[in-house]
């Protein structure tokens, strides 16, 4: 059973972004706010990937790491998937808890780390998904070695990042906090996006063999996500623990 209380290893954890996120926590579930707004229009299309990845999620047992308001973890459970959503932000489970009043969605919300509950619930997963974290904790390598502990032997990993190259500063920060404003300025830090050959290094020292890389393109036109083979900017890592 994973504690329902956060504790030192909480660690690997940066309280500046959890401040950025909680002081906007209200806002999770407005689809038009400017911090989650995009993650709405982006979640159709992540579930579709994560459900074609996992030869479907209905029926699965599986657990959103940094699971924040509950955008992704109420529509896998929608899907018919057993989900739990772990995340140190209290303030954004408190309003992925309520939000379950109006979905009437069953999702088990824990405030816990994901080197915690890998060490509560080590192998229980089918499906483990860490969407749009790695770039804001101090150890990305950590959470990923926690993802893998969580996961069954032969269960799957699915991860969200942004890759670090002149595009994605171009695009990810320049363009998404400053141009189109589709962010808040300071949502990123350049330093702190993955690329993906640093991402599959962290994968192999887990124990996890990689399966696919999927790109996430954005047109600033139409407002649409779509899934690419470029992985310049934001990108998709699948995984299967060995």
């Amino acid at each position: 059973m994973i504690a329902d209380t956060p504790d030192a290893a909480a660690g690997n954890v940066d309280q500046a972004e959890l401040a950025k996120f909680g002081a906007l926590a209200h806002r999770w579930w407005d689809p038009e706010s400017e911090m989650f707004g995009p993650l709405h229009r982006m979640n159709p299309l992540r579930l579709a990937h994560i459900d074609r990845i996992a030869g479907g999620l209905a029926g699965k047992r599986v657990i959103d790491v940094g699971c924040g308001g509950g955008i992704l973890a109420e529509s896998m459970a929608a899907k018919g998937a057993k989900v739990t959503g772990i995340d140190l932000g209290e303030k954004s489970l408190k309003v992925a808890r309520l939000h379950l009043l109006e979905s009437g969605v069953a999702v088990d919300y824990r405030l816990v780390s994901a080197e915690d509950a890998a060490v509560a619930e080590p192998g229980t997963y089918d499906v483990v998904t860490c969407m749009e974290m790695l770039e804001h904790v101090p150890d990305p390598a950590s959470t990923v070695r926690a993802c893998a502990g969580l996961a069954k032997p032969g269960g799957t990993v699915v991860f969200s990042t942004i890759n670090r190259n002149p595009k994605s500063f171009l695009f990810a920060i320049v363009g998404a906090e400053y141009v189109l404003r589709l962010l808040p300025r300071g949502t990123h830090e350049y330093a702190k996006f993955i690329t993906p050959s640093e991402l599959a290094a962290h994968c192999r020292a887990a124990g996890l063999a990689m399966t696919d890389v999927t790109g996430l393109g954005y047109n600033p036109l139409t407002r649409v996500f779509a899934l690419d083979a470029d992985a310049g900017v934001n990108y998709f890592l699948a995984a299967r623990r060995d």
